[in-house]
């Protein structure tokens, strides 16, 4: 299997002539991409893969995949913003900036109360003051002695004989001092309230606003690249980057920014303030601040390359997770759940390493954040205690100093998740904006190039040399030439590979030649505009795309570019109509309950095959075009639908040119001119009769699609009743053996019932314990990393509450030892105190880094386990499931990439944070009441009104996100559907209208999110606010007390000081809470996947098993009535009933909608019937285990799946034990591809490309083919198995069939007569019942609808 190369990207419609890519890459490290694993592959260097091409090859080639780097920058990331933006979020910045200068300005508040409680007595005298001091006739005692004052209060006692130097102080004044300091703090609280709010709404706004206009921009971007843009990239990657990555761009953008300026802002007012009031202690400390810059600078660069290549890692992730829930039936069918979730596991293993990285690199940040900011402190009260007692300091200057250093070293310690968050959203923006920079070499959006006047229709291809940029080893098309005149048909057949779809892909100018020209009307199409260009073409491809809106929007699609795009609802719904009369649609649509307003379904999937492809027609058709391009533009249809669409087709090609590539013959033998191709060159050409003529290659063609005509012996026409009975043993029990009445299915709880009564009950949504208590079980293994993580929390916590201690004492000794002869005592007792200031910084750099490495290290595997588990648990629900509306691919995979992301935003930082704060209140609670009780229960108190106010945000917020989840889901289901038909987008030219609806999407969600984001930041500001406020009150408050004597100086601070930082850590947590309400939405929506269990469960051990020896394939459906839970008012079968018995080949022919493809579905367990049963070998299959039972089944598609890996990993899906390789090349062998395989490069290790975009249909089939005959199984399912094949590999495919088929049951649907004309029964299906039976020869005796679809479908000249 190939190791290294890269994934190459879904296009919808593929071509017939590709083949795999093998991109050489020498070396891939896992530090520039990501390995291959399991045959899947990243994106990887490209520079190797156009070296053995000349240079003029090459650069064409280069031109057309390549992608340009681009560097993280977070000015970029306001790239969009207007001159009304710039306003409003100068404001914003204003805003931020006074709100970070509040602190500098609370420090110097600080300062001068620190000076008044200093200026005080020692704790004792205060209460003597208190005591004595203003009583007439009292006695003082001072250090043992005795003195008495006659004197009134008025009189000043200091005498220095006892070394007493305080004057007579008045409480009252000291009180009024500290309420006024008090009122400023209040005030400056009022004012952070105020400007908070302002700044938070404002960045949150506006966030919103520039992240829809990047997403927006990201999706024009992407529409108009070209095709082989896409060659290079998954559409689940494209969804990955809408979904997820654009929501942390917007976080990048949001309130955190404001954090981030207004906790700068008071990073560097702090220095300011402190170089004004002491410039040689703020030199002695500015060290210590240079290196938190430093820490903050170098940390944020690692966090974001780790970032970078975790988001690398999960978007190839992303690709397959969108490829697997895009085929789901597959890989129900094979079983192959297990196997594609260790593929997606593999991805997920090196987003976590590198995830686990970027949480290490943020954790050590964090912690040497706080070494140096209490490197500060230490400093500070070192080299302060030394100045103030050499007498260049006052303890106001050297407490302002302090306070405001630490203050803006501490604003950088806040700031350091928030810088987290930055540097993940800039890693996720530098693919977005390389995406947007990129200049397409076929770009839809430019208005350059010639339009012409009038187009007649003439094409010529001239000397054409063309290479697939995917796959520079292979020429396609080798100097072709090719004359088509206006107004006529021409059809190319070939077999596959031969370069006919190219052809199709250069005209509508999906690709450039190497060499050559393509050209309209003698005009070189690369110089007219190719918008213009693909306006005057239709285009129905091989695998019709339709988008989620109504049949009539689908249609309309068709008008855009043309004079009736803005015509009137009447005048299209009348052009509409007529289209679909001639797609031979409009009988169909009639019959619809909704008409032309039915919804079709995410890709149409509500539509059956037919169905799409006459809508798809209609929509070609629609605008009546002058270039009609039609890729096997009629074979999904049956043969009456496909009879009177080929009569409308060869009306509607009348008067304008025509393309048709073919592989049913019957379709293009009144062609004005067949050309026969084979390996890029043509062999022959002339009309049907010309070439018959010849015998040459397209007589073999036709002979090997002939259906065998009615034997008209004797014994034929005088088939007695024991004929009859010979044709009811073969096509099984007669249908009167059957009673009328209807017998419901015992399946226990018939959850389908329940969808058509809408009886489906809603269930109450998780509480925030039971989120909890699911992610604590699901992390469970990483128990010993969170517990150290929480320890760590903890300790961190503690240290947070020692600081107040330290402070206590700082301040206590700075008052006690105030004079000169105390000097030396200061010394010896802050020395100490600046020690243990250093060693509280070793230990926060210690817990911190510890705990931010555990919680990061947990919750990124965390992310991994609940992305695995979610998909594994999308795996498991029942297809059933996936029909409904709110499960589309683009919802689902988006789903993926986000609900696990938001469960990260509250691990690591965010964590650390909360046990912290949780530490602080709860310990600070417990430590103040015990310290003073008064003034801790008093400012504590306020605390809680903090988290009742964060509580209220944050359960506030989780409403809101569940509410506008809705709109989110919907606009990236949109984005990626439209990405994974970029081909139909591209023809139909549909790039502005998508952009225009999907911005349309955008504004509503913004518009809806004004007001959740006002009451946010209303909210936001409030709790900022609530800090000063409390602090203001812990002076006024604390001033009373101390000023009473009823406190100490030490007792006050060590209350306020841990007050206040519990006040600042809660604030702080709870600007977490709209990652908080994100996180328990994405947790609540996780919780109900993993508690789904599916009515038909595949990993249910329930069920009865089956030996695989006693298997004999026998199919029985009895009385069986069937509706799709999505559409309960369409019946489809109605009363169906049929035997398959073993050994038997069945075809089930019939038109478009009549219940075929359902009967496979319910063959399959896909479903369960309404009423009836399904029966194996005489069993009811709802009893049956469901694993077990697909065992026996095997399954190829009409579209058939195959996924990015190796052709070896795509056939050897198919078994569910491992196989050889000897195993694997016989299967292939029988599926008549093992030539084909051994003719590449690399063989069997030859890369498919995603949805196998890199082989041609044809190829991809019969590797479907292959997949499903080495599963050995005893029932063989084909719906449509060879519609993709040209006549020749059918014919030898449809000869592997029949020797696969012998032995075991196998049951066919078909379109193509020549198909089945040898199968043991053929069943006639119509309007979900059998209408007749028989053989081939029997059924065409009866001259019933058999007999009719066979003439539609006969080659004869005649």
């Amino acid at each position: 299997m190939t190791k290294d190369a890269s994934i190459s990207n879904h296009a919808d419609a593929d071509a017939d002539e590709k083949q795999p890519l093998r991109v050489a890459v020498d070396s891939v490290s896992e530090t520039s991409s990501i390995k291959s694993k399991k045959g899947y592959s990243t994106i990887s260097g490209i520079q190797d893969e156009f070296s053995g091409l000349s240079d003029h090859d090459a650069d064409i080639l280069r031109k057309q995949i390549h992608v340009p780097s681009v560097t993280a920058s977070f000015l970029r990331l306001f790239r969009y913003a207007d001159k009304k933006d710039k306003i409003i979020l100068f404001f914003g910045v204003g805003a931020s900036v006074l709100e970070g200068l509040m602190r500098p300005l609370m420090s110097v508040v600080f300062g001068a109360a620190t000076q008044q409680f200093t200026d005080l007595p020692p704790g004792g005298m205060m209460s003597m003051v208190n005591g004595y001091l203003f009583s007439n006739n009292t006695y003082m005692t001072y250090n043992e002695t005795i003195g008495y004052n006659e004197t009134t209060s008025s009189y000043p006692y200091n005498s220095t004989e006892y070394g007493f130097k305080y004057q007579p102080l008045d409480p009252n004044q000291f009180i009024s001092d500290i309420s006024m300091l008090a009122l400023y703090l209040a005030l400056i609280g009022l004012a952070v309230s105020i400007l908070t709010f302002i700044k938070s709404y404002i960045f949150i706004d506006r966030a919103e606003v520039l992240a829809a206009r990047i997403r927006e921009q990201y999706l024009a971007a992407t529409l108009r690249q070209n095709i082989g843009y896409f060659d290079k990239l998954g559409s689940g990657e494209i969804t990955t980057r809408i979904a997820s990555d654009t929501v942390l761009v917007q976080d990048a953008m949001s309130e955190k920014v404001s954090y981030v300026i207004s906790h700068g802002t008071t990073f560097l007012a702090a220095v300011v303030v402190a170089y004004t009031q002491s410039a040689l202690l703020s030199s002695i400390i500015i060290g210590s601040v240079i290196m938190i810059i430093l820490v903050s600078y170098f940390g944020s660069k690692a966090i974001t390359k780790f970032a970078e290549r975790s988001q690398e890692g999960y978007s190839v992730g992303g690709s397959l997770a969108e490829e697997t829930i895009s085929s789901v039936r597959n890989v129900q069918a094979f079983g192959v759940q297990e196997r594609m979730a260790e593929s997606y596991d593999k991805f997920l293993e090196i987003s976590e390493k590198w995830s686990i990285k970027a949480g290490y690199a943020g954790a050590l940040q964090a912690g040497l954040t706080f070494l140096f900011a209490f490197s500060i402190d230490g400093l500070a009260y070192w080299q302060g205690t030394r100045l103030l007692t050499e007498g260049r300091l006052t303890v106001a200057v050297m407490m302002t100093v302090i306070m405001t250093l630490f203050q803006g070293a501490f604003a950088f310690t806040i700031i350091s998740p928030y810088l987290s968050n930055i540097s993940t959203g800039l890693a996720a923006s530098t693919k977005i904006f390389a995406t947007i920079d990129r200049e397409s070499p076929i770009d839809s959006s430019s208005e350059e190039g010639q339009r012409l006047a009038e187009v007649k229709g003439d094409i010529e291809l001239r000397n054409v040399r063309f290479i697939y940029p995917s796959r520079p080893n292979v020429t396609v098309l080798r100097d072709f030439n090719l004359k088509i005149p206006a107004g006529k048909t021409v059809a190319l057949v070939g077999a596959s590979g031969s370069g006919k779809s190219t052809i199709v892909g250069l005209i509508e100018r999906f690709y450039n030649p190497l060499s050559g020209e393509v050209l309209l009307d003698g005009h070189n199409i690369l110089g007219l505009n190719t918008r213009w260009l693909r306006q005057k073409v239709a285009l129905v491809s091989q695998e019709p795309s339709l988008f989620a809106c109504s049949i009539f929007e689908n249609i309309c699609y068709g008008l855009i570019g043309t004079q009736y795009e803005n015509a009137s609802l009447v005048e299209k719904r009348d052009l509409v109509i007529e289209a679909c009369k001639q797609a031979n649609a409009w009988d169909f649509i009639q019959d619809l309950p909704d008409g032309l307003e039915t919804n079709v379904g995410e890709r149409g999937f509500l539509m059956s095959g037919g169905q799409k492809q006459r809508i798809a027609i209609a929509r070609a058709i629609v605008a009546n075009p002058r270039i009609l391009l039609l890729d096997e533009a009629t074979s999904a249809l049956d043969t009456k639908s496909e009879g009177v669409v080929q009569e409308a087709l060869d009306r509607a090609s009348k008067n304008r040119t025509t393309i048709v590539i073919a592989h049913r013959l019957s379709t293009i033998k009144d062609a004005d001119m067949i050309v026969v191709m084979r390996t890029g060159t043509i062999l022959e050409q002339g009309t049907h009769d010309e070439l018959l003529a010849k015998k040459g290659e397209y007589f073999g063609l036709v002979q090997a699609q002939s259906i065998e005509a009615l034997k008209e012996d004797s014994a034929e026409s005088d088939e007695s009743d024991d004929g009859e009975q010979a044709l009811d043993e073969k096509a099984g029990i007669p249908l009167a053996k059957y009673s009328t009445t209807l017998t419901k299915v015992c399946t226990g709880k018939s959850t389908s019932s329940a969808i058509f009564h809408k009886e489906v009950e809603e269930k109450k949504p998780a509480s925030i314990m039971e989120v909890l208590k699911m992610l604590f079980k699901i992390g469970r293994a990483d128990l010993t990393a969170m517990l150290v993580g929480l320890y760590s929390g903890a300790i961190t916590g503690v240290a947070f509450l020692g600081i107040g201690v330290i402070y206590g004492f700082a301040l206590q000794y700075l008052q006690e030892y105030s004079t000169p002869d105390d000097y030396e005592r200061l010394k010896q007792a802050l020395y100490p105190i600046a020690g243990f200031l250093f060693m509280h910084g070793g230990v926060l750099l210690i817990s911190c880094t510890t705990g931010g490495c555990m919680f990061g290290y947990s919750s990124s595997r965390l992310v991994r386990r609940i992305r695995t588990l979610s998909f594994r648990h999308l795996l498991r629900q029942d297809i059933a499931y996936f029909d409904a509306d709110e499960h589309s691919v683009g919802s689902l995979t988006a789903s993926l990439a986000n609900d696990a992301q938001s469960i990260e935003a509250l691990g690591g930082a965010t964590t650390n944070k909360l046990v912290e704060a949780m530490v602080i209140f709860f310990g600070g609670f417990i430590f103040c009441v015990i310290i003073g009780f008064k003034l801790g229960l008093v400012m504590f108190g306020t605390i809680p009104i903090i988290l009742v106010i964060g509580g209220f945000r944050f359960k506030f917020l989780a409403e809101f996100v569940e509410q506008s989840k809705e709109g989110n889901e919907k606009s990236s289901t949109y984005a990626c559907e439209a990405t994974s038909a970029i081909r139909t987008v591209l023809s139909l030219t549909r790039e502005e209208e998508i952009v225009e609806r999907y911005r349309t999407n955008l504004q509503m969600l913004i518009k809806g999110n004004r007001t959740a984001n006002f009451k946010s930041a209303f909210l936001d500001g409030f709790a900022r606010g609530m800090q000063y406020f409390i602090m203001a009150l812990g002076f006024y408050y604390g001033g009373i007390l101390v000023g009473r004597g009823e406190y100490t100086l030490f007792q006050f601070f060590l209350i306020f000081v841990v007050v206040v930082f519990g006040s600042e850590n809660s604030t702080t947590v709870f600007t977490f809470a709209p990652e908080m309400g994100k996180a328990l939405s994405a947790g609540r929506s996780i919780k109900t996947l993993l508690e789904s269990v599916p009515e038909i469960d595949a990993w249910s051990p329930e069920g009865d098993v089956i030996p695989v020896d006693e298997v004999n394939g026998e199919i029985e459906f009895r009385d069986v009535h069937f509706r799709y839970p999505t559409r309960p008012e369409v019946p489809v079968l109605k009363g169906l009933n049929l035997t398959v018995k073993k050994g038997q080949f069945v075809a089930l022919v019939g038109s478009s909608g009549c219940g075929k493809s359902t009967t496979i579905g319910l063959i399959e367990s896909f479903y369960r019937p309404q009423r009836g049963t399904v029966l194996l070998d005489g069993r009811d299959i709802s009893t049956l285990n469901v694993s077990a039972y697909r065992n026996n089944i095997a399954l190829v598609q009409q579209e058939p799946v195959l996924y990015a890996g190796s052709i070896k990993y795509n056939v050897a899906l198919g078994s569910s034990t491992p196989v050889s390789d000897e195993e694997i090349e016989t299967a292939c062998k029988q599926a008549n591809i093992h030539n084909f395989i051994t003719s590449l490069p690399e063989g069997y290790d030859t890369l498919c490309g995603t949805k196998g975009t890199l082989l041609s249909g044809g190829q991809k089939q019969r590797i479907a083919i292959a997949r499903a005959l080495i599963r050995q199984p005893k029932v063989l399912l084909l719906d449509e198995a060879t519609s993709a094949l040209d006549s020749e590999s059918e014919k030898i495919v449809q000869a592997a069939l029949d020797d696969a088929a012998k032995g075991r049951t196998t049951i066919a649907v078909a379109h193509r007569l020549s198909t089945i004309q040898n199968a043991d029964v053929i069943y006639v299906f119509e309007n979900g019942k059998i209408l007749e039976s028989g053989t081939h020869q029997q059924l065409l005796a009866n001259r019933g609808k058999y007999f009719d679809l066979v003439q539609l479908q006969a080659l004869e000249k005649n």
